[in-house]
């Protein structure tokens, strides 16, 4: 499985993104071509090569042309920012994938939105100092572009460093992460290192956000590619560097980081447990299991579980909270390693039946019948259910 790993420890930018990726073997050609699809003028794109404190980086740079025509869509007067609208009308007729398009317009929608909501206005009337940008569409749109060239499976994301301080906005002089960033960061990690300097970018958290399946420390990975993308920065014994690592799962296609959410009741019908257990499956729960525990006051009571996805945390416990009586959930992360699952097809005497079957490194541990399959081949064959079952396990070992 082809993973992405980006490294922010000096932050992230839409620019240091497509550097790093560039320094990863991105062509700039190939780049350069589906940008010019968008149609908009009056821009070029450089990639050079720096040096920051000591690591040699690829700097992306968008060169706009001041003379040329505004175009269909922006706004006059100084640097041109295109509207929602009209950004999206161009990258309909862009030569991005039907997939790409769809990704691109919502980052803007993400991005507008935003906007609209730090400024208390609807995106329509929002001023788009971020969104409509020509350097923001290009890097927004390289970057849909870059991460479908590179054709990753999987995307993770370490921690994002914010930076410190303090950052000059078209609305004034706002704490480091600025209102947009902070807001576009969701749920992501995120910290303040010693660099009094805005590192994180609104465009680099959106893109990186929305890409990211995981964060953390870098994965076991078979590390084919590394890149560094410069940013404009210079910091005394700090590269100002975004780098990313492109390579194979080594061995943990199926590794996931999940979330864990515990809570114990002792004053719910217990009716209400089935409920809200197929619910929870339906809500996207990866595993959901009830366990009788003795509580304070000598009360019987029931501790649930619940497995998830860390992006489904808040979906789960406000599901608990509206369907249940519990007042409080914890929750914690955790590594989880499953076996590669397949499902197969064996012929009995009696009819066939599905297996379940795990793998690890292509090696069978583990083979299970379908139950489901087994009782409907004991009904219509009047037999017992374990007499179907060792039918089933016989087939099984002489397939």
């Amino acid at each position: 499985m082809k993973t992405i790993y980006f490294d922010c420890f000096s932050g992230a930018a839409g620019d240091m993104i497509l550097g790093a990726l560039i320094d990863a073997g991105l062509p700039l050609a190939e780049l350069k071509t589906a940008l010019g699809s968008l149609g908009v003028d009056g821009w070029d794109i450089s990639a050079d090569k720096v040096v920051k404190t000591g690591i040699t980086a690829t700097k992306f740079r968008v060169h706009e042309r001041a003379a040329a025509a505004a175009g269909p869509g922006a706004q006059s007067g100084g640097h041109k920012h295109y509207h929602v609208a009209g950004i999206k009308k161009r990258i309909d007729h862009s030569a991005l994938s039907d997939a790409g398009k769809q990704r691109a317009k919502a980052l803007f929608d993400r991005l507008a939105e935003a906007e609209a909501s730090i400024h208390g206005m609807s995106v329509e009337k929002v001023h788009l100092h971020e969104v409509g940008a020509l350097d923001s569409i290009v890097d927004i749109v390289g970057c849909v572009f870059a991460l479908e060239w590179l054709g990753a499976d999987r995307i993770v994301v370490s921690p994002l460093n914010v930076g410190s301080g303090t950052v000059n906005t078209a609305h004034g002089v706002y704490p480091v992460p600025a209102p947009a960033t902070l807001r576009l960061v969701g749920n992501a990690p995120i910290y303040a290192g010693p660099v009094a300097a805005e590192l994180l970018t609104p465009t680099g958290a959106l893109v990186l956000t929305d890409y990211a399946a995981d964060y953390g420390p870098m994965p076991a990975m078979r590390v084919e590619r590394v890149g560094y993308g410069a940013g404009d920065r210079d910091f005394p014994g700090t590269p100002n560097v975004l780098r990313v690592v492109v390579g194979e799962s080594a061995g943990e296609a199926s590794s996931l980081r999940v979330c864990v959410i515990e809570c114990e009741i002792d004053d719910m019908n217990p009716q209400i447990f089935g409920t809200l257990m197929d619910d929870l499956y339906a809500a996207g729960a990866l595993d959901v299991f009830y366990a009788a525990v003795h509580m304070k006051k000598n009360r019987p009571g029931t501790l649930m579980t619940i497995v998830a996805r860390p992006d489904d945390r808040t979906a789960m416990a406000d599901l608990v909270f509206r369907e249940s009586t519990t007042i409080g959930v914890r929750f914690m992360e955790m590594d989880r390693e499953c076996l590669e699952r397949e499902t197969t097809t064996v012929g009995t005497p009696l009819g066939d039946v599905r297996f379940k079957v795990a793998r690890r490194d292509g090696r069978v541990l583990n083979a299970q019948p379908e139950y489901d399959d087994l009782v409907r081949l004991a009904r219509a064959h009047a037999r017992p259910v374990k007499d179907v079952q060792a039918l089933a396990a016989k087939a099984w070992l002489e397939r």
